[in-house]
């Protein structure tokens, strides 16, 4: 596997330059990974807007492919049929060009899902981290709904199953915990926009 960098905050880089850079052309896909709370969808919106990008989140995308939100195909068909279908959608947004991905949380759990992201040239992936009493917090004020989060014992025991994935996958680690999303973006996206093209996937 790869190493994983842990990017530091860049906050005297202007936001006007950071606006005006583009990352390599080799660079078609950056996925977010993390837990649930970790940001993805609000920073890779704002990520997607800032390189003229679309913007996916995989967790609505399956949403729409199934005419079902994410709680009633874990209430209908449970996680095996869930993660079968999430893993037809990954597939079907890596053969896009120019665009943020939202990982959900558990998607790196299933080899299938990781071994598409790591061998689909052109794609990079990013942690965004956080420890999980802040995650968790994020999670309750925003309403996120998910079974595991019913039971926080057995959701900070995902967290902690999870963890070495998120890392393992990532070619880039960013620490959100202290950080707005905003700071987070332009932080990401002057990271991206100065890597070397060798170390795309």
């Amino acid at each position: 596997m790869h190493p994983t960098q842990t990017i530091q905050t860049e906050a005297d880089t202007p936001a006007q330059t950071l606006d005006a850079l583009q990352p390599h052309a080799e660079l078609k896909r950056i996925v977010l990974t993390g837990f649930m709370g970790a940001g993805k969808t609000t920073v890779g919106r704002l990520l997607a807007e800032r390189l003229g990008w679309s913007f996916i989140d995989l967790d609505a995308y399956l949403e729409e492919r199934e005419g079902l939100s994410v709680p009633e195909i874990f209430a209908r068909h449970g996680e095996a049929y869930f993660r079968q279908r999430e893993s037809r959608a990954l597939a079907s947004v890596l053969g896009r060009s120019h665009v943020v991905l939202a990982l959900g949380g558990g998607t790196p759990e299933i080899l299938t899902n990781r071994l598409l992201l790591e061998q689909t040239p052109g794609t990079t992936t990013v942690f965004l981290n956080a420890p999980f009493p802040a995650l968790y917090d994020r999670c309750v004020l925003q309403a996120i709904v998910r079974p595991v989060l019913s039971d926080p014992a057995l959701a900070e025991a995902r967290f902690r199953e999870r963890q070495p994935l998120y890392r393992r996958l990532a070619r880039h680690t960013v620490d959100t915990a202290d950080q707005t999303a905003e700071t987070t973006t332009q932080t990401l996206l002057a990271k991206l926009c100065s890597a070397d093209a060798a170390l795309l996937r």
